[in-house]
């Protein structure tokens, strides 16, 4: 069995491209740079694994992306990149979420935290969700407003994603660590993407939007 799977990051200014066999990491890219680089590097990187991997693109037997929520024009070029991809070679599309991609590598680090995932939006506005250690989600992915009392409730817990960085200093005598290290990537979908992979869980290609996020509210 040789189930190669591409997977592509671009919900945020990290630009991500992991490609699996059977569900266990071969080659990777990635960059994060202060600029959205998504429409020049996107293409570049997917040969390069490829070529790393010295298989050719006729291999690949899926295409993982993440699918929001995130940055509009990430993940617009990471969308038409996977479903022209998955078009061209006749292949299912895995939409994989992208705070839970960013979660399960925050897990593989810290096992035993409460994960409060942050994607960076705007001034203090932010994409969350929040789990506990076995992964029981707290409170739902979607956008909110952050403020010196945000996520009190579920304390101590982990803040991971370039949102957290906006409250570092703001919740700094809370009960809360921060790990500036953990920023998403193509690595945090390669497990779950393989099992929806053997289950079939596969998008409509014709029909598919990623989830580009909704009007923010204060929580």
């Amino acid at each position: 069995m040789t189930d190669y799977i591409l997977h592509l990051e671009t919900a945020t200014k990290v630009c991500s491209v992991a490609l699996s066999l059977n569900g266990k990491l071969i080659s990777f890219k990635e960059s994060n740079d202060d600029q959205f680089i998504h429409g020049e590097a996107l293409s570049t990187y997917i040969i390069d694994v490829l070529s790393e991997a010295t298989i050719e693109l006729s291999q690949v037997v899926a295409v993982s992306i993440s699918s929001g929520p995130g940055s509009y024009t990430g993940l617009r070029i990471g969308a038409s990149t996977a479903k022209g991809l998955c078009f061209g070679l006749s292949i299912p599309l895995i939409a994989i979420p992208s705070l839970y991609s960013l979660i399960v590598l925050a897990k593989q680090k810290h096992p035993k935290s409460t994960i409060y995932a942050l994607f960076d939006a705007r001034r203090m506005e932010v994409f969350s969700q929040l789990v506990d250690e076995n992964m029981t989600e707290l409170k739902p992915v979607g956008p909110e407003i952050l403020d010196e009392l945000t996520g009190s409730t579920f304390e101590p817990f982990l803040a991971v994603g370039d949102g957290a960085r906006k409250v570092k200093t703001l919740w700094e005598e809370r009960n809360v660590e921060f790990d500036d290290t953990i920023l998403p990537s193509a690595l945090g979908q390669i497990e779950f993407a393989y099992q929806k992979y053997n289950l079939g869980d596969f998008e409509d290609l014709a029909s598919f939007v990623p989830n580009y996020g909704k009007e923010f509210h204060s929580n």
